[in-house]
Formats: C-alpha cells, sequence, structure tokens
C-alpha cells in the first residue's frame, strides 16, 4: 500500500540550518513515518520528484542524471556555510554507511549546492573532503537557474536570507531531506531529519534485499 503524502507537505520540510518546529508537525500529518519500518522505508516512491539536472562538479566537469545513472545516488540540497544541519546530516548518512552489512554498497552521495553564490567548485571541492562525510561525497554547482531547475525536479525549496549581524552576511533555508535514486533515476525512497543512522542504514538494507 503506498504511503500518501502531498508535494505541499514535503515543501515545507525545510531547515534554516537547524530543524524547525513545522518540519515535527509536517511529517505525521504527511504520513511520512520514521524509524525506518517496512511501510514506510518502501512506500515513498514518488515519479513527480526526481528530474534532469545540468551542473558543474567540484572537480569543474560539467554532469547531469546520465552520470549518475547505473547505481544508487542519495541527493542532498545543502550548502557549506550551514552551520549545523548539512554536516550534522552528511556525518548521520556517513553514520548509516558505517552500519551496512557485508553485501550492502553504500549509494553515491551528492551534495546540490543552494549556493551557488559561495559555493564554487573549489569550495565544494574543500567541503567534501571533510573524513566525517561519506567516501567519495561528490559536490555540485552550477548558475541560479540551474541549481534553481535541479531544486524544482525534486520539489525541493531554498531561499535567501539576510544576516546583518553575521559575518556570513546571509544563510539559506532549505528544504531538508535525502532523495535516494535507484540506477534509473528513479526516486526510490527519501528520508527526513527524523531518521537516524539506524533507520537509513535498516532502509538501504532492505531496499538491497527487496
Amino acid at each position: 500500500m503506498r504511503t500518501h503524502i502531498s508535494l505541499a507537505a514535503l515543501a515545507v520540510l525545510a531547515a534554516a540550518c537547524s530543524p524547525p518546529a513545522s518540519q515535527d508537525a509536517a511529517a505525521p500529518a504527511a504520513g511520512v513515518q520514521s524509524g525506518g519500518s517496512q511501510s514506510s522505508c518502501l512506500s515513498r516512491a514518488y515519479p513527480e520528484i526526481g528530474g534532469p539536472i545540468s551542473l558543474v562538479s567540484s572537480t569543474g566537469a560539467r554532469v547531469t542524471e546520465a552520470d549518475f545513472k547505473g547505481k544508487p545516488t542519495l541527493i542532498y540540497f545543502g550548502f557549506t556555510y550551514c552551520p549545523d544541519v548539512c554536516p550534522m546530516t552528511l556525518t548521520t548518512v556517513a553514520a548509516a554507511y558505517r552500519r551496512l552489512p557485508e553485501g550492502v554498497t553504500p549509494p553515491q552521495t551528492v551534495l546540490i549546492s543552494v549556493d551557488p553564490a559561495r559555493d564554487t567548485p573549489e569550495a565544494l571541492a574543500t567541503y567534501v573532503a571533510n573524513k566525517a562525510f561519506p567516501a567519495g561525497l561528490q559536490g555540485l554547482t552550477g548558475s541560479d537557474v540551474e541549481v534553481r531547475a535541479a531544486a524544482d525536479a525534486f520539489k525541493a525549496d531554498y531561499s535567501r536570507v539576510d544576516q546583518p549581524d553575521s559575518m556570513a552576511e546571509y544563510t539559506m533555508d532549505h528544504t531538508s531531506l535525502l532523495y535516494l535514486m535507484d540506477e534509473n533515476w528513479q526516486l526510490k525512497t527519501f528520508f527526513t531529519h527524523q531518521d537516524t543512522a539506524d533507520t537509513i542504514a535498516d532502509c538501504l538494507t532492505l531496499i538491497e534485499s527487496d
């Protein structure tokens, strides 16, 4: 049975570098059950989510969704200046991969920056090399138009929030979901901020054996 979740409900699962109260209220109302249960993990494949991308990798190479086909890919929209939610999410993913049983290969992990003004390929290359993050993490950026098109394809949203009293000058509100695309670039499932390393690992293992 397919768990129902509206695209509008997905849009409010956003973070301004710390999970807002609206996330906790939105997820249960949308029928998203954290905890890694079978019904939740295997019923989050929505054909409306996901689509073509054309971005620039941290090596400076142009990439599209075709470059990621052939194996699962875990996608996260974030940015390098994010002080806590983004690094916390990526370290949770790394911990989940360490919990995978032998024989279960972790997906390719991709960070798509929602702050292309600051997140140049060079800045992303430094950021994704953090050893606390998943091995082989790839960073993608692009023009404002290219990044917005990628976010729209995933029903993700982001916006700039000025912080005149901060040295960073501004931060980015952004949807905080992890999208697992299958080898054909179709959404297999997604994870919210409520998922832990254990629930992510359990779900990835379940999908591998499904």
